[in-house]
């Protein structure tokens, strides 16, 4: 019987990609991808390109990035309907997704209208926060610690909030809320508590420990991420080396 796989390619190297995500990808008939901008490249793409089989049929398919509900719901709609369509002709399909299926993905909101009405699998992929503190060789957290995962664009009180009482916060997107965040850093006197990387694991990454450098006119990649350390001395900070 055939269906539909939602498969997380991980934060960007493709030998990141799982082996069962590798396996999804090698043996469908049909794979969908994202763009955030008609005409654009896929990252996601590019991710599985080593591992696409020949003859396979590839959607690249347009996900609107924008505040208006509707023209989303509209193309999520559409989308899934034609994923169902696909399935139900006997093609077995995946979408692929950065990171995470189930982490701040457009996915989900396919899923949700596809579920009754044909079979469908998600295989994870590897956050790009995990990815990090791995690299880095930072635990996230250990013993009694917590750690919470927000977006930048989450409201004031809330990451402040989470700043306060957590021993380590995720910030992603941080390209898109980069002042407001800088500031509220500032504040609470965390900026050289704080890890930024841009494309992890990507041959474009950056990493920065301690952020006292970086202004609120810095022009970031997309896919950066903030990890706010409370419990950790970060070598390589200015707080380390005093």
């Amino acid at each position: 019987m055939a269906k539909f796989y939602g498969v997380g390619t991980g934060p960007g190297a493709s030998d990141l990609l799982t082996v069962r995500g590798k396996e999804i990808i090698e043996m469908v008939d049909c794979l969908y991808t994202p763009e955030s901008k008609k005409g654009g490249k896929s990252l996601a793409l590019q991710i599985v390109d080593p591992y696409l089989s020949d003859g396979l049929t590839i959607k690249q398919r347009h996900f609107p990035m924008v505040n208006n509900w509707d023209e989303k719901r509209s193309a999520w709609n559409e989308i899934a309907e034609e994923i169902i369509a696909d399935v139900k002709k006997g093609l077995n399909v995946a979408f692929i997704t950065l990171g995470d299926p189930m982490v701040y993905s457009t996915y989900s909101y396919l899923l949700e209208r596809m579920t009754d009405k044909i079979e469908t699998e998600t295989v994870p992929g590897i956050s790009s926060f995990c990815q990090i503190s791995n690299n880095l060789q930072i635990p996230l957290v250990i013993d009694e610690e917590s750690y919470a995962v927000l977006p930048a664009t989450a409201d004031e009180k809330i990451i402040r909030t989470a700043l306060e009482q957590i021993s380590t916060v995720i910030l992603m997107k941080v390209s898109i809320a980069l002042p407001k965040i800088l500031k509220i850093l500032t504040d609470l006197d965390l900026l050289e508590q704080t890890i930024l990387v841009s494309d992890s694991s990507m041959e474009s990454e950056k990493i920065m420990i301690g952020l006292n450098d970086l202004s609120e006119q810095d022009q970031l990649s997309y896919f950066s991420t903030m990890i706010v350390y409370k419990n950790r001395k970060l070598k390589g900070s200015k707080k380390d080396e005093s």
